[in-house]
């Protein structure tokens, strides 16, 4: 049977494989395994969401699951999903849930935990709730079981403090377009902009329930970049769903993507001090050119698997400061434990006004290598790293790239899927380098 928990909790469509019951389960689970590990106090636990209109529902279930089995909670309502982990260490909670499916479509939801701190849970926590989900076992009564209390404003309040807390640089001449994805920062977000200085025109910030995502924020950025030019702003940011992500766009409407905006903040780190061992945590998914660029400034990569779980972990190991992914999935470490978007246009906001130069010199640091990712299906992918001749068919593509390129095979985790990704110098090379590897793929790990 598959894991329940993937790599960012539980997420799939809503009312199908993301229900009611199964989110009462996991609330009662969570408050069991929780409990045993709080002996001596009564547990305390707080719930956010993002405006789905799923969440609505799964956020109650979660919240009588929990308070059933004798946790005291706290409503948030509709917050960031890194407000939510930065609230459960400011309020020194026992457990957080967060009810979001982040940058997927509205029809989907996910419930994802937090732990003391604000950190995701480990695996094994993970494994224990969801060993218990039909575990049969003595529920409390009377003055015992959980109360429920409803926080709203000032949730969101001590949230936006916290975050201009993080920076000390005045945006006031600063405008800044703002796409809030129709999700959980529509409020929060341009609040903290604005309390910060800077002038902000808001686009997406009226959430109905169903319009999160659609055709806006960070995985639709073309809104963004025609207001970006038409209201004259300096440059633009995009939140996702959750707003646990941040991409920007120039002046002149053209995209920044989470490794430029890393770059930025990388070299801005690192001459002030700030950026610990000189070093940048990313994915293998990174573009070259920032590999490239950050040699060239005296910053160190270090690589992990796809996924901000993984970049989180080797950054605790290492105490370094600064991580993230292409897709605009960063994290600050002195100020988050996870990826946070308001977080993120913050400090890239401040980073302009204190330089006093454009978005798109800053981004300038790195140039983007031409990428190609093709998708070869219908292949054994468990045979990617064993088969002689496709290993001979990468080296060599290597060889053909040098300096300026490289090759990257990853197999899918849940279809008979190898995904192909090259880059080269130009766009052509690079098409030509993934169309005749994965034609090796396709030859040599034939299912038929």
């Amino acid at each position: 049977m598959a894991r329940l928990f993937g790599t960012d909790g539980v997420r799939g469509l809503a009312n199908r494989e993301v229900t009611a019951s199964l989110a009462l389960q996991l609330g009662t689970a969570a408050a069991h395994v929780v409990a045993e590990r709080t002996q001596g106090h009564r547990p305390r636990a707080i719930v956010g969401r993002d405006p789905r209109v799923s969440g609505q529902f799964l956020s109650a279930a979660v919240i009588a699951g929990l308070a059933s089995a004798g946790v005291d909670v706290e409503d948030l309502g509709v917050l960031p999903t890194p407000a939510v982990a930065h609230l459960t260490s400011a309020e020194n909670v026992d457990l957080a849930v967060m009810i979001s499916a982040s940058h997927n479509a509205m029809p989907d939801n996910g419930i994802k935990f937090f732990a003391r701190g604000g950190l995701k849970l480990a695996d094994d926590i993970e494994d224990a709730i969801e060993a218990r989900l039909s575990e049969a076992w003595n529920l409390p009564t009377g003055a015992d079981v959980g109360h429920v209390t409803m926080n709203r404003g000032a949730a969101g309040d001590a949230y936006v403090e916290h975050l201009l807390g993080s920076i000390d640089t005045d945006l006031t001449g600063l405008r800044i377009a703002v796409d809030c994805a129709n999700g959980a920062a529509s409020e929060v977000g341009p609040a903290a902009l604005r309390a910060a200085g800077a002038d902000v025109v808001v686009i997406n910030a009226s959430p109905d329930g169903r319009n999160i995502n659609e055709k806006c924020g960070s995985t639709h950025p073309e809104q963004l970049q025609a207001v970006t030019v038409a209201s004259e702003a300096d440059f633009g940011v995009a939140f996702d769903g959750d707003a646990d992500r941040c991409l920007a766009v120039d002046h002149n409407g053209d995209l920044i993507d989470g490794d430029q905006i890393m770059g930025i903040l990388a070299v801005a780190m690192n001459e002030s001090g700030r950026l610990s061992d000189s070093t940048l945590v990313v994915t293998v998914m990174s573009n070259l050119g920032l590999t490239l660029a950050m040699r060239e400034a005296g910053i160190r990569i270090e690589q992990t698997g796809v996924g901000d779980r993984y970049v989180l972990e080797r950054m605790r190991a290492g105490g370094y400061d600064l991580g993230g992914e292409q897709s605009g999935h960063i994290i600050l470490a002195r100020h988050a434990t996870t990826g946070d978007g308001v977080l993120t246009s913050l400090h890239l906001a401040a980073r302009v006004a204190q330089t006093k130069r454009t978005l798109a010199d800053l981004a300038a640091v790195m140039t983007r290598l031409p990428q190609v990712l093709e998708n070869v299906r219908g292949v054994d992918k468990n045979r990617v790293g064993q088969d002689p001749v496709l290993a001979e068919a990468i080296a060599e593509t290597e060889r053909r790239l040098g300096d300026s390129g490289r090759v990257l095979l990853r197999s899918s985790g849940t279809e008979p899927l190898v995904r192909v990704m090259v880059e080269a110098a130009t766009h052509e090379q690079a098409e030509r380098e993934a169309a005749l590897l994965s034609e090796v793929v396709r030859t040599q790990l034939s299912m038929g």
